[in-house]
């Protein structure tokens, strides 16, 4: 399978919404940040992502997966963002402040026309306290990390290769710069193993707690790896 991989353009956006449900049904994070599965609005979720898409491809390495060898071109297979690093002495810049006021209003407007769809609120602020909590106690390089944010293969184009792909598109800048990447995983089985053929290894288990039902994160870390130097 021939596999290209480009930068997110709007034309993506519906294939990668998809491939992100698809790849997401079921997933361990998503069925505890949705407590009621039955209350999960699959169309809010669809805007939401729309929202996250766009947003990534102003302020992200956004990257899509397809098989050139189809008569479906244009369907997306798999899909990586990756947030660039941020020095730790680096300010905010007003283009920043203007794309997070940006992203919070248009989350602020969808909230108001589709409901929070079977968010579990509570939960996802727990999440997001406990992802700073690790991210402050693992980010220890002042240059920052290449965050993979998320990155998904659709079921049935697994094991095929896309998911290193997608990886390498910023795995390789991260070596050549000697920066450090980092990621969060929602599964232990197989995704560490997965992960760890990319360079990444285990560094700490996040678990987030809402009334006795845990969600188990996995963090994970790549160090930068140079050329092995011929004898």
């Amino acid at each position: 399978m021939p596999i290209a991989v480009t930068a997110l353009v709007p034309g993506d956006i519906t294939g990668a919404v998809t491939a992100i449900q698809e790849a997401f049904n079921g997933d361990p994070y998503s069925q505890w940040v949705y407590t009621d599965q039955s209350k999960m609005d699959l169309n809010r979720n669809r805007v939401s992502l729309g929202i996250r898409c766009r947003w990534g491809i102003r302020n992200a390495l956004f990257y899509v997966a397809k098989d050139t060898d189809t008569e479906q071109k244009d369907e997306v297979l798999g899909i990586a963002m990756w947030m660039p690093p941020r020095p730790q002495e680096q300010k905010e810049t007003w283009s920043e402040w203007f794309e997070g006021w940006r992203l919070w209003t248009e989350q602020v407007v969808m909230n108001s026309l589709y409901g929070r769809g079977g968010l579990n609120v509570q939960r996802y602020w727990i999440w997001k306290a406990k992802q700073a909590e690790a991210q402050s106690q693992i980010w220890t390089d002042p240059r920052g990390y290449y965050f993979l944010n998320i990155m998904v293969v659709k079921p049935g184009s697994q094991g095929k290769g896309i998911g290193k792909a997608l990886a390498r598109e910023v795995t390789q800048r991260a070596d050549e710069e000697g920066r450090r990447c980092y990621l969060e995983s929602s599964r232990d089985v197989p995704n560490i193993k997965i992960y760890e053929a990319m360079g990444f290894h285990f560094v700490k288990q996040m678990d987030c707690e809402e009334s006795g039902d845990i969600c188990k994160l996995y963090c994970m870390v790549r160090e930068p790896q140079r050329p092995a130097v011929e004898a």
